[in-house]
């Protein structure tokens, strides 16, 4: 089974994922909560099993599946945390076109750049995982 064969590789990408979003909310919001560590380590998983399924599309094309996905995760996060148990992590209830104060256009598009940085480092692993499997076989 593919995910078993790499769950050290997605166990890698998830904490990258964890720990690269809370710096990135550190330093936008000078604050983090450990349950966006959960959420950004899901996010850059589920980026790079996008860039793994559906390599050969164009960039912009990657970078707009993965700030759908970002964006359903942040929506599932929200309701979750936000809504139904009140934590109150965030609310864009001031931004244009927010649904129920958890996502809006504005952070789609900032999700939609930060993909970019995301399959890069995606495209990386892929190809390191791709040179092993290439040793193994020699």
């Amino acid at each position: 089974m593919e995910i078993k064969r790499n769950s050290r590789e997605y166990a890698a990408v998830f904490a990258a994922g964890a720990a690269l979003y809370s710096l990135i909310e550190i330093l936008w919001r000078g604050r983090t909560h450990w349950t966006m560590a959960v959420t950004g380590g899901i996010c850059l998983l589920l980026i790079h099993r996008c860039n793994e399924r559906h390599g050969e599309l164009d960039l912009l094309s990657r970078c707009s599946l993965c700030s759908f996905y970002i964006t359903g995760v942040e929506f599932a996060a929200g309701w979750l945390l936000n809504v139904r148990l009140n934590m109150m992590i965030w609310d864009y209830s001031d931004k244009y076109l927010n649904v129920m104060g958890q996502i809006c256009p504005e952070y789609w598009a900032y999700w939609y750049l930060l993909s970019i940085p995301a399959i890069m480092l995606s495209t990386i692993v892929l190809a390191v995982r791709k040179a092993r499997s290439r040793i193994a076989n020699i």
